[in-house]
């Protein structure tokens, strides 16, 4: 009597967990296939940031072809750039805590984390100098991390790209100063067919550049599509 006991409840506790993982099973599937389907209306805010010493350069050019593709979904876009711009390096003196944003107003960065903070989704760019970041855009890396830092998640699900130019070489070790910051504050960073840079040295050389063209378009239809799934 025990082991037939034993046997009905056995099957029921099996009936039971197979009904259950099927709901289950049903449930997640409904889910993932609702969220990968689902498309937002609402407008999502982009911001690009041209680390470049040169206005309107090659750098620009790039960045503007990212945010092309974005806007044609209807979404909004600013470049700001830093050409002409002097931007001082972070004191250190973590007198940001807690404020959620640097304390010091000599120079823009105030209103450009501000623009970063309220933005969805932030593309930086930069020409290269000296195997990596220009010294301006450096600035506002260092800056804006420390603020991240001592107000946590300022930065948590934006959305990030990374965009580089160079003459020559040394194009790597700038998308990896950007994308080392994008990943350290908890943003979701967005690829393309390869790595984004583009080739070039005098204005408008890099649109000559048939592949990295193509490629920071991809990078805007791929932040764009994240952008539409994203809310």
């Amino acid at each position: 009597m025990s082991n037939e006991n034993n046997m009905s409840r056995r099957k029921v506790l099996k009936t039971m967990g197979v009904f259950a993982a099927s709901t289950a099973l049903s449930a997640s599937e409904l889910t993932t296939a609702d969220s990968l389907n689902l498309k937002s209306d609402k407008k999502m805010k982009v911001v690009a940031i041209n680390g470049s010493s040169r206005k309107d350069g090659n750098t620009a050019d790039m960045l503007n072809l990212v945010l092309g593709e974005i806007k044609k979904e209807g979404h909004e876009t600013e470049l700001i750039q830093l050409a002409g711009h002097t931007i001082d390096p972070c004191k250190a003196c973590f007198a940001c805590a807690e404020k959620g944003n640097c304390v010091f107003d000599n120079d823009i960065f105030r209103k450009l984390y501000t623009k970063m903070t309220e933005a969805d989704a932030i593309v930086l760019g930069s020409s290269t100098y000296s195997a990596d970041v220009s010294s301006t855009l450096k600035a506002v890396i260092e800056r804006a991390s420390v603020v991240s830092d001592t107000n946590p998640g300022m930065f948590r699900h934006k959305v990030a790209g990374a965009v580089a130019v160079a003459r020559r070489a040394g194009a790597m070790n700038t998308i990896d100063t950007i994308n080392h910051f994008f990943l350290n504050k908890e943003m979701y960073l967005v690829g393309s067919t390869y790595w984004n840079i583009a080739y070039g040295r005098l204005p408008g050389e890099a649109l000559k550049d048939e592949e990295a063209v193509a490629n920071m378009k991809n990078l805007g239809q791929n932040i764009t599509w994240i952008l539409n799934h994203l809310k």
